[in-house]
C-alpha cells in the first residue's frame, strides 16, 4: 500500500499536469502509471525524476535495451517489484525476448551470489585489479 495517495491525471497542477503529459507521449501510453502519479504528491521530485530518467535511459555509448536491462538487473537485487516489472515490460518493447531475460536473470543471481560470499569472506581485493 502506498504512503502517500496516487495523484489524479486531472489535477490542477500546472506542472504535473505538463509533465504527465509528456508522459504518456513519449511512452505511447494513454495512463499515467501509478510511479508517477505517486511521486507527482512532490512536484520538484516529480520533474526532477523525470528529466533525469530521460537524460540517462536515452540512446547513448550504451544501446537504450542496455540501459533497460542493467535497470532490470538492479531492480532485480534491490526487490523492487514495479521496477522489475516496468522495465522488462520496456526492454521488451526495445527487443528483448524470453531468452535473454533468462539469461540476465541467471547473471544476477550469480553476480548475487558471489557478490555475497566476497562480502561473507571478507575477500581482499588482488594487486592486478587495482
Amino acid at each position: 500500500m502506498t504512503i502517500l495517495k496516487p495523484i489524479s491525471e486531472n489535477t490542477k497542477n500546472s506542472k504535473v499536469k505538463k509533465i504527465f503529459n509528456e508522459i504518456k507521449v513519449i511512452r505511447k501510453i494513454d495512463k499515467v502509471p501509478n510511479f508517477w502519479k505517486t511521486i507527482a504528491n512532490d512536484p520538484n521530485t516529480l520533474e526532477r525524476t523525470w528529466n533525469s530518467l530521460q537524460q540517462v535511459m536515452q540512446e547513448g555509448h550504451l544501446s537504450s535495451l542496455f540501459k533497460e536491462m542493467i535497470y532490470i538487473a538492479v531492480s532485480m537485487t534491490n526487490s523492487c517489484e514495479y521496477c522489475i516489472r516496468s522495465h522488462i515490460k520496456s526492454a521488451k518493447l526495445k527487443g528483448m525476448d524470453d531468452e535473454m531475460l533468462k539469461e540476465l536473470i541467471a547473471v544476477v543471481g550469480m553476480a548475487n551470489e558471489t557478490n555475497s560470499l566476497v562480502e561473507s569472506y571478507q575477500v581482499e581485493v588482488d594487486e592486478n585489479l587495482k
